[in-house]
C-alpha cells in the first residue's frame, strides 16, 4: 500500500532509470498491456495493498488516467481496443454467439481494420501474446491473430481457461500443448512477450505488441509462493478493505474526497456475519497473487525492453478490460474453458465450494461478489454493468521524452476507442478508408497524445455504452445510465462520480437530451433491444 510520498519515490526504488544510453530519435515501439476482470482499485498506484512494484514504477515515470473507460465485458472491450470502434460496429455487440444481427455476429467484422493491420501497413513489426477472444472457436481461422495483422502470436483464442492447462493454447495458427510441468499461463504470456521483443530488435523495424493477460479472471489459480504473501492480508474482510482502499485513493488523488464510498452491495453480508471466512480470505489471497504474478511478468517485459535498449523509445499503455467480476461458478459449470481433468489425470473440482481452498490446478472457482465489490471501490456495480464500477479502468501511460507530468494524474476522460488512434498517431500510421477490398468503418477514437504531452485534448462530445441492455452516455460532467430493464438515471460526475444522487427529477431536460442522444447513437451502431437479442 502506497502513501503519496512513497509513490513519488517509487521510480527510484524500482530502478526505472536506465544505465544504457538513449537511442537516436525514431518512431516509437508501442505496447498495449491489458489485465482481465480487474477493478480500478486493484493496483498499488491506484490505492491497492496488492504488491505491483513494476506497474507502479511505470506510473511513477508516466501518467495515470483517473477517468478512463472500457466497455464492461471481455469480448466487446477487445473488439473496441483492436479496432478503435464501438463493439457493435466491430460485430461484437455481445459475446461470441452469432445472434444473426449485424452488430451481434460474435466475430470481428471485415469492415473493421485492426490496430495490428494499421501498424503493420505503417511499417511496424507486430506481435501478440495472451487472450484473443474476438472470434468463435469453430474450425475456421479467418479471424485468428495471424490473419488480422499480427506477425507472431502466442496465446489462447477462447476467452477463459485453466492457468495450468489453458483451452485453445496456440502458437501462430496451430493449437499447442503446455511445454513444461510447471507451466503457468501468466508466466508464459510474459516469457513469450519478452522473446518477441528480443526478436523484434533484430528486424530493423519498430514494433507493436499487444499483451492480453488473463489474470485475474477466474479460475482463481495462483502459485503458492505468491499466495503466501497474502495469506493473512484479508483477515479483516471486505468492509475494512473497501474503506482502506477508498482512503488511499483519496490520498493518491485517484478519487475526489467529495465522492462517498458506495454502500456495501445488498447481496453481500457484513464481514462480521460472513460464513466460511478462511475460504473467503483464501479466495482474495489467490486473486491478489494472480495480480502480483502479472506484475512480475510486466517487470520481465520491461526487462526485455531494457536489455535490447528499447525502453526509452517505447510507449506503454496498461489497462483492464472491465471492472471486477461478481460472477458465481456453480458445481455444474461446464464449457470449453473448464477441463474435466488436470494434465496428470486428476478430476477438476468445479464451483465455489467452501471446503476446497482455491489456487491449485484441480479446482475451478471465482472470487465472489464481496471481493468484487472491493475491487471496484468506491464505485457501484461490476463487469456486465455500465455504472462506474463496471466500466472504470486504470490506464497507465509511459513514454519517456513525451510525457511531461511524470508520476502525475489526468482527469481528462478517455475510452478504449482512443487506443487505436493513439498508436497510429505515435507511429505516423494511417487509418485506411479501405482494406482488403472492404470499405472500413470510420475511426471513432481520438488520439490521447495531447494529454500525454500535457495539453488539454479536445475530447469526445459524448461517449456511449450498451451491453446486455445496460445503457450509458457521458457528456462532459453529465452521465445518464440505466441498469436493464430499469429507467434512466442522471449523475453529475464532477460532484458525484460514485452515482449516489440521481438528478433525473431535478434535471429532466438534461436527462431527456442524453437519452435522445443515446437512442440516436444506438441506431447508428446497430444496437438491438436486448430482449430480442437474448431470444435470438
Amino acid at each position: 500500500m502506497l502513501t503519496r510520498r512513497q509513490f513519488v519515490s517509487a521510480v527510484s526504488a524500482a530502478g526505472l532509470a536506465s544505465a544504457l544510453p538513449a537511442q537516436p530519435a525514431r518512431r516509437p515501439n508501442v505496447i498495449i498491456m491489458m489485465a482481465d476482470d480487474m477493478g480500478i482499485s486493484d493496483l498499488g498506484c491506484y490505492g491497492s495493498e496488492i504488491r505491483t512494484p513494476n506497474i507502479d514504477a511505470l506510473a511513477s515515470g508516466g501518467l495515470r488516467f483517473t477517468q478512463f473507460y472500457n466497455t464492461a465485458r471481455c469480448c466487446p472491450t477487445r473488439a473496441s481496443l483492436l479496432t478503435g470502434l464501438y463493439p457493435h460496429q466491430a460485430g461484437i455487440g455481445h459475446m461470441m454467439e452469432d445472434r444473426k444481427f449485424p452488430a451481434y455476429r460474435g466475430d470481428l467484422s471485415a469492415k473493421a481494420v485492426t490496430i495490428a493491420e494499421v501498424m503493420r501497413s505503417g511499417g511496424y513489426h507486430t506481435w501478440m501474446t495472451g487472450k484473443w477472444h474476438v472470434t468463435p472457436v469453430n474450425g475456421s481461422k479467418h479471424n485468428w491473430p495471424r490473419q488480422r495483422g499480427f506477425d507472431k502470436f502466442f496465446g489462447t483464442i477462447h476467452g477463459a481457461g485453466s492457468f495450468y492447462d489453458p483451452s485453445t493454447l496456440s502458437r501462430d495458427n496451430d493449437f499447442i500443448e503446455p511445454d513444461s510441468k510447471d507451466f503457468y499461463y501468466t508466466n508464459a504470456i510474459g516469457a513469450n512477450a519478452s522473446r518477441y521483443i528480443e526478436e523484434a530488435a533484430t528486424t530493423g523495424k519498430p514494433f507493436f505488441g499487444y499483451v492480453a493477460f488473463t489474470s485475474p479472471h477466474w479460475p482463481m489459480h495462483a502459485l503458492e509462493e505468491d499466495i503466501d504473501r497474502y495469506k493473512t492480508c484479508y483477515k479483516d474482510g471486505w468492509d475494512a478493505l473497501r474503506e482502506e482502499r477508498h482512503r488511499r485513493m483519496i490520498e493518491l488523488g485517484i478519487v475526489d474526497k467529495r465522492w462517498p464510498l458506495t454502500p456495501r452491495d445488498p447481496e453481500v453480508p457484513a464481514w462480521k456475519d460472513a460464513f466460511n471466512k478462511e475460504w473467503e480470505m483464501r479466495r482474495m489471497a489467490v486473486y491478489a497473487a494472480m495480480i502480483d504474478r502479472m506484475d512480475q511478468n510486466i517487470g520481465r517485459i520491461v526487462g526485455a525492453l531494457r536489455k535490447t535498449n528499447q525502453f526509452d523509445n517505447t510507449l506503454i499503455l496498461m489497462l483492464a478490460d472491465n471492472g471486477g467480476c461478481a460472477e458465481v461458478l456453480g458445481p455444474n459449470a461446464t464449457g470449453r474453458h473448464i477441463p474435466d481433468k488436470t494434465r496428470d489425470g486428476r478430476p477438476v473440482r468445479r464451483g465455489n465450494i467452501p471446503t476446497i481452498m482455491p489456487g491449485r490446478d484441480d479446482d475451478y472457482q471465482s472470487y465472489g461478489i464481496g471481493w468484487a465489490n472491493a475491487s471496484n471501490t468506491p464505485f457501484r456495480r461490476y463487469k456486465h454493468w455500465v455504472h462506474e464500477g463496471g466500466i472504470s479502468t486504470p490506464l497507465i501511460a509511459h513514454w519517456p521524452g513525451v510525457i511531461q507530468n511524470k508520476g502525475g494524474l489526468t482527469p481528462q476522460p478517455g475510452h478504449l476507442i482512443d487506443l487505436m488512434a493513439t498508436a497510429a498517431d505515435a507511429a505516423g500510421a494511417k487509418y485506411p478508408g479501405k482494406f482488403n477490398g472492404n470499405t472500413v468503418t470510420p475511426l471513432e477514437g481520438k488520439s490521447l497524445r495531447p494529454i500525454l504531452e500535457g495539453k488539454q485534448r479536445k475530447g469526445h462530445s459524448e461517449i456511449y455504452w450498451e451491453h446486455e441492455g445496460n445503457r450509458a452516455v457521458r457528456q462532459g460532467k453529465w452521465k445518464a445510465v440505466s441498469r436493464h430493464p430499469g429507467a434512466w438515471e442522471l449523475y453529475d460526475m464532477e460532484a458525484d462520480r460514485t452515482e449516489m444522487n440521481d438528478l433525473t427529477s431535478a434535471q429532466p431536460a438534461k436527462a431527456a437530451e442524453l437519452a435522445a442522444k443515446w437512442e440516436s447513437w444506438s441506431k447508428k451502431v446497430g444496437v438491438v433491444d436486448w430482449e430480442v437479442v437474448r431470444k435470438s
